[in-house]
């Protein structure tokens, strides 16, 4: 190099150093795609989403390229950073030209291209694949070369270098995705997403109308009252028993019973229950997304929950799964919570012991604990470890709470403070 002269050997340095923040600017915005969004382009038909995911197939092999050729042109440049040190500067030029080079690439070739390949990612690793594709044809040879001693000596350390794929997501991480869409995602369509997630978190008695509120008729009761009962009847379907909810017998359509009303020669007790449908049966502690395919597959629409031994435990239907994904079809509150909720002059709320705890937590935004009983008067007898014999003030879980009504070894009645609820709203 000594006939190339000085401005010559300085042009060629700063291109090695331009060559070099490019592979390391490459390697980083490789590295910071978002994969998902990758292969939606690339099935989108993105050319450079499809060049970047042709290249990632194999993140061993790009980053053999794109090192082998940093390092290659980084040893190159400090060649003649130190020729040109030495020519401006005699002997001391070499430790000159060792700092120069050394702040110049951890500036120019490293700091500067890395940091904005991560801020734009797309843009950078979409151009610079065009080059990476042609390089990775021309140095193939050299390449394989290098991974494959790398790979053996990994191989040797017990590490698999065959099954390079993205692992999938686990619902927290989906969960996680979600969350962070912000306004990519509508925040009604987030809270869907996430319900969907928090049914396999969910159990089928966590939703179910209590035992002793399924509405149903005795069949042993006269025809009369029978009658009137499907009469007013406000469900679309009725659970029909002898004498005990646990000796049940069918579950009728309401329509059918109408339908049959109609026509009065065949209104009897004996096809009416020839009527009803046979009862589906669910296993307590079914999770809510196992028991939605099971809706689905089976083409049912309501069961009765029953415990290991056999006895009933309440109902559910499928709306009741489906309103847990998209919220209540009518109004924020349910109905049934809404009868159970009655708001003071002095801003506190009267509610109803019965009432359920995650239809409270997500009508009124509280917290209260779910992942134990069901009900308010269960989550206070649980905490007070005993039936209180007095009416009394108590705070669970940081809400305070005033014990009003006692009744029938059950807390009737319990008023939430206002203070709690200005936290809490």
């Amino acid at each position: 190099m000594d006939d190339i002269s000085t401005g010559v050997l300085f042009s060629i340095l700063v291109l090695l150093l331009l060559i070099s923040g490019y592979f390391s600017g490459s390697e980083t915005g490789m590295m910071a795609l978002n994969r998902y969004k990758l292969r939606h382009l690339a099935s989108q038909g993105h050319r450079g989403a499809k060049r970047v995911e042709k290249l990632l197939n194999r993140p061993d092999r790009l980053i053999g390229l794109i090192l082998i050729g940093n390092n290659l042109v980084n040893i190159l440049a400090s060649a003649i950073a130190t020729i040109l040190g030495m020519r401006l500067y005699g002997d001391v030029g070499v430790a000159i030209a060792t700092g120069a080079l050394t702040m110049a690439v951890l500036v120019f070739a490293e700091v500067t291209p890395k940091t904005l390949a991560a801020l734009y990612p797309e843009k950078v690793a979409y151009s610079s694949s065009i080059l990476l594709q042609l390089l990775m044809k021309f140095m193939y040879p050299l390449v394989w070369f290098v991974n494959g001693i790398t790979n053996g000596f990994l191989r040797l350390l017990g590490l698999r270098v065959d099954n390079m794929n993205d692992s999938p997501l686990s619902s927290e991480e989906l969960r996680t995705v979600v969350n962070e869409a912000g306004s990519l995602i509508p925040r009604r369509h987030q809270d869907m997403l996430l319900s969907i997630l928090d049914l396999e978190n969910v159990k089928v008695e966590d939703l179910m109308v209590p035992r002793n509120e399924i509405v149903g008729i005795n069949i042993n009761d006269d025809w009369k009252s029978i009658v009137r009962q499907l009469s007013h009847s406000a469900h679309g379907r009725i659970v029909l028993y002898r004498d005990s909810i646990d000796e049940v017998v069918g579950m009728l359509r309401v329509r059918e019973a109408y339908r049959l009303m109609m026509d009065k020669n065949d209104f009897s007790k004996e096809n009416l229950l020839r009527a009803a449908d046979k009862v589906y049966f669910i296993p307590e502690g079914t999770p809510l997304n196992i028991q939605l395919l099971k809706f689905q597959r089976r083409k049912e629409r309501i069961g009765l929950i029953v415990d290991e031994y056999g006895d009933i435990q309440g109902l559910i239907t499928l709306e009741d799964i489906l309103e847990e994904i998209v919220g209540e079809f009518t109004t924020s509150i349910s109905p049934t919570l809404a009868e159970e909720i009655t708001p003071q002059s002095d801003g506190s709320l009267l509610i109803e012991g019965t009432a359920n705890i995650r239809e409270l937590n997500k009508s009124l935004n509280w917290d209260l604990p779910t992942d134990g009983p069901r009900t308010l008067n269960g989550l206070l007898l649980e905490h007070l470890e005993d039936i209180p014999d007095s009416i009394l003030s108590v705070s669970v879980s940081g809400y305070q709470m005033e014990i009003v009504e006692i009744s029938d070894n059950m807390i009737k009645q319990v008023k939430i403070l206002p203070t709690q609820l200005r936290k809490t709203g």
